[in-house]
């Protein structure tokens, strides 16, 4: 069984509502291959997707939201943004015995006609003025 990492968005978070992306690759060093980012997809969908393929594999899989920028200086305010928050530490700091595990029963994935329908509503979101 492989690994799946993900945010753990509170209910009704913004964020949800992004296109997501999968990222897939190798678990241990015994393999050598660039990972697979696919991509967008609605979060339940990725979610879907990316428990599918990792469930008899091990492999690990990342499911991250899209940060959909027009143009470059959007993207620096985002980069200025992450930079800021590595250098306020907020005195949580988590170590890696704190990070939540769940064990999660793969559910089915969705069909293509599903993610295109999926991908006809993220199209829409993001050409919304």
């Amino acid at each position: 069984m492989g690994t799946l990492v993900t945010l753990d968005l509170p209910t009704g978070s913004p964020v949800a509502d992004l296109p997501w992306v999968i990222t897939i690759g190798s678990i241990g060093d015994e393999e050598d291959w660039e990972p697979v980012v696919c991509g967008p997809y609605e979060r339940a969908h990725a979610l879907a997707l990316a428990q599918a393929v990792v469930a008899d594999e091990q492999l690990m899989a990342v499911v991250e939201p899209l940060l959909p920028r027009p143009d470059a200086e959007s993207i620096r305010d985002e980069i200025d943004l992450a930079r800021a928050a590595l250098e306020e530490p907020t005195g949580d700091v988590e170590t890696d015995d704190e990070y939540e595990t769940r064990r999660v029963r793969p559910g089915r994935p969705p069909t293509e006609a599903e993610v295109r329908e999926g991908w006809s509503r993220i199209a829409a979101r993001l050409t919304a003025v």
